[in-house]
């Protein structure tokens, strides 16, 4: 049996502390497994480089510090380009589709199922919930354009080899998806940047492309999901120290 994963290497926990305000100007960095992202600063921290990420909501949280980043080694930056503007978020796909009847978890209800399905394929808890964030947002019935369906956005061929017989009962969709992304984490051992890519292009561009593929939508949910996993170690981090 496998030991539980640790954090990816790819992703650290965010700080808690101050960072310079945020200028338009920005980064576009690529790394050596072929992931991209735009970062609004960078951070030499020994031998390892912090590429700071910029705030998803910026109209919101305007006033807020930003502290997400990754960290990676020096040698995993390839190239570095200065992009004038950071791009806008892109538009959403998925929409909720409202049947009579639906049953809405609570939020303890789904975090106890995605505590359970984690325990049982051994996934951090809270990269379920980012995935499924990024996914879904919590919509029960979500129905993407390309016809995934649920919470973690089951196509229904994987959602059948997953074992999952009704994509929009949660316990099910969620047991489904976390079983999916434990084969794909599996698959690249551990590499959390193309499971993600993989979990939401199909393992096949992955595996076309050597890395992350070159699709914006990939890249921004990757970074997403990664963004979402940083903010909820770091208020985990604060809850414990009160």
């Amino acid at each position: 049996m496998r030991l539980k994963r640790m954090q990816p290497r790819l992703m650290m926990l965010a700080v808690v502390g101050m960072v310079c305000p945020l200028a338009h100007a920005a980064e576009h960095v690529t790394l050596r497994n072929g992931f991209e992202l735009n970062c609004v600063r960078q951070e030499a921290v020994g031998n390892k480089i912090r590429l700071y990420l910029p705030q998803q909501n910026p109209a919101v949280d305007s006033a807020s510090t930003d502290t997400s980043y990754l960290e990676v080694a020096a040698d995993a930056i390839v190239r570095v380009e200065t992009v004038a503007d950071l791009p806008q978020p892109l538009a959403k796909t998925k929409t909720p589709a409202s049947t009579p009847g639906d049953a809405t978890p609570t939020q303890a209800e789904m975090h106890e199922m995605l505590a359970h399905a984690g325990a049982m394929h051994h996934v951090d808890t809270d990269l379920l919930a980012s995935v499924m964030k990024a996914e879904s947002g919590g919509h029960v019935r979500a129905v993407s354009r390309t016809g995934a369906r649920g919470l973690m956005q089951l196509m229904p061929a994987t959602a059948s080899e997953m074992g999952v017989q009704d994509a929009f009962r949660p316990d099910q969709n969620i047991a489904g998806g976390t079983a999916y992304l434990d084969e794909l984490l599996t698959r690249y051992r551990d590499n959390i940047a193309l499971a993600l890519a993989a979990y939401n292009a199909g393992p096949g561009a992955v595996d076309r492309y050597h890395g992350v593929p070159p699709y914006r939508e990939t890249r921004e949910y990757v970074a997403q999901v990664i963004r979402e996993f940083n903010r909820r170690k770091q208020m985990t981090l604060v809850a414990r120290a009160q």
